[in-house]
């Protein structure tokens, strides 16, 4: 048997009305029906039951034996749905998730998060941090922070931060090795992830050609993250984001030798549904997020 027909949620809705005001025409224009469709849910429910549940008496009714049992626990009912409704509704409009690439979380949203925090302490932070596109229609997310080129059909994307690349490694591998004059020179060191395609396009704009990258170890560690702790170890040369390490090379655990940067066209975006653009938590963290990054410094708009 159908849900619909075991429990008539629009009838019992309608029956609750009735009881509640006394009166057919007064429910009717609570619930914004008219008097006959009032009556013939009231009608469709006593079907359901098997019994009457009011005396229709001239301008005048009143329940019967089942409708004064009925009655209370529909009241009761319809109360513990609206409150369960209200809960989550509080519960979806006071916590913000938000999907990121890894990188971008460890290295500038767990620096700044602090201040949206500050700001709106009455939202929560969901940070779910994954290298895949969050699929709006699909999971559970408000925003997302991704890299590309901003054009994804159906969302709204604000760019937040060029993604640039540039070789960087430790002050003291540098030292060692004598100095880093030429990009040449970066060559006779161990590259970290050397298969990355930004390594490529990094030489080509430094007009280094066929740099050989090849005979460097094929690793692939990930995230800019592992890459830039390896260099800052003293293990390699990295390729990484300078907007993402500004603290490490300010306070000289990375060092970046050549000005020289490259970018493939992808940038990081704040990426949202056009449908959901005035969701007041949505528009609390864009507006957070875009002032924050002119602050420091740190967008490439």
């Amino acid at each position: 048997m159908k849900l619909s027909k075991q429990f008539p949620l629009n009838a019992l809705r309608v029956f609750e009305a009735v009881a509640r005001l006394g009166s057919f025409t007064k429910a009717g224009d609570e619930l914004g029906m008219t008097q006959t469709a009032v009556s013939y849910q009231v009608k469709l429910l006593e079907e359901n039951i098997g019994e009457p549940l009011f005396l229709r008496r001239p301008r005048q009714i009143a329940l019967t034996d089942a409708g004064e049992r009925l009655a209370p626990k529909v009241t009761e009912a319809f109360a513990m749905l609206h409150d369960a409704m209200a809960s989550v509704r509080e519960q979806i409009e006071d916590t913000l998730i938000i999907h990121s690439t890894a990188t971008f979380a460890q290295q500038w949203l767990s620096r700044h998060i602090g201040s949206f925090q500050l700001k709106h302490p009455n939202i929560a932070v969901r940070l779910i941090t994954s290298g895949s596109l969050v699929d709006f229609n699909r999971e559970a997310a408000d925003i997302a922070i991704r890299w590309g080129k901003g054009d994804w059909q159906g969302l709204t994307a604000h760019k937040i931060m060029s993604l640039d690349f540039t070789p960087m490694l430790s002050p003291a591998l540098a030292e060692k090795a004598g100095g880093i004059n030429t990009p040449a020179d970066l060559l006779r060191l161990t590259l970290i992830s050397a298969r990355d395609p930004w390594w490529l396009q990094w030489f080509k704009a430094a007009d280094v050609d066929k740099p050989g990258l090849e005979k460097f170890p094929k690793n692939e560690f990930g995230t800019q993250v592992l890459d830039a702790n390896i260099a800052m170890a003293g293990q390699g040369v990295a390729i990484l984001s300078p907007g993402h390490f500004l603290e490490d090379i300010a306070a000289g655990r990375l060092y970046q030798p050549f000005a020289l940067t490259a970018n493939d066209g992808r940038d990081y975006w704040l990426a949202y549904p056009e449908s959901r653009r005035n969701v007041p938590k949505i528009k609390a963290f864009r507006n957070w997020i875009l002032e924050e990054m002119n602050v420091t410094g740190t967008n490439g708009i």
